[in-house]
């Protein structure tokens, strides 16, 4: 087992205004990951590193340029962060973007889809050959928090469900137990709605989306 080659020197912050790029004073230990097959290997350790075209900034740069921030983590107050793994290809393409936790509302998939819309690194080197080469990056959402009204929850193109106590309820229904508004730091998590029982009371289909909001206890 060996560690994930990390690239901790970068910290891409995504905030609702304003992209930003700042150092990752932390200093936590990568996940691990077990060596594939021959064929499929990845490196974690090599003589020579991969390298976005430009450097550390210019990846930071790109990140922060292109990362959206998910309409419905904006809406709700959705942050966190984010930790992404993923691989530079031997021909500098990157594969496998693979999100290691979950802050929900979005925010994964939105991670995901950078990371692999990146123009292609100049790939890592090993014996003089190219060779796949995994990375870890923590990628941090940040809003700012305060309180969010169920009227505007009701006027965006989003569908909301809401748990409260391991049971659902409709966003009219949750309004009548938790208020016109509740703080944005209330809510626990996030995440797409697929109404798998065909329930009638959950059907929305003039949302573009829909989601579950599961709130603190």
């Amino acid at each position: 087992m060996k560690h994930l080659y990390p690239l901790f020197a970068l910290l891409i912050v995504a905030k609702f205004s304003a992209a930003q790029v700042a150092p990752d004073t932390t200093k936590k230990t990568p996940p691990t990951v077990t060596e594939l097959p021959k064929d499929k290997q990845v490196f974690t350790a090599i003589e020579q590193a991969p390298q976005y075209p430009g450097g550390s900034k210019a990846f930071g740069d790109y990140i922060s340029r292109n990362l959206k921030y998910p309409d419905v983590a904006r809406l709700i107050g959705i942050d966190g962060r984010l930790m992404m793994t993923f691989i530079v290809e031997r021909d500098g393409r990157i594969s496998s973007a693979t999100p290691v936790n979950c802050i929900g509302a979005g925010c994964e998939a939105e991670a995901v889809k950078v990371l692999q819309d990146s123009k292609p690194w100049m790939p890592g080197i090993q014996n003089s050959r190219p060779v796949r080469v995994q990375y870890a990056i923590p990628i941090n959402f940040s809003v700012e928090k305060g309180k969010v009204k169920m009227k505007d929850l009701l006027a965006s193109n989003y569908g909301f469900i809401f748990n409260i106590k391991d049971k659902l309820y409709t966003l009219n229904e949750a309004k009548d137990i938790i208020g016109s508004s509740f703080q944005s730091d209330q809510v626990k998590i996030a995440e797409p709605f697929y109404n798998a029982d065909n329930n009638a009371k959950f059907l929305m289909p003039d949302k573009k989306e829909v989601y579950v909001v599961r709130m603190k206890d």
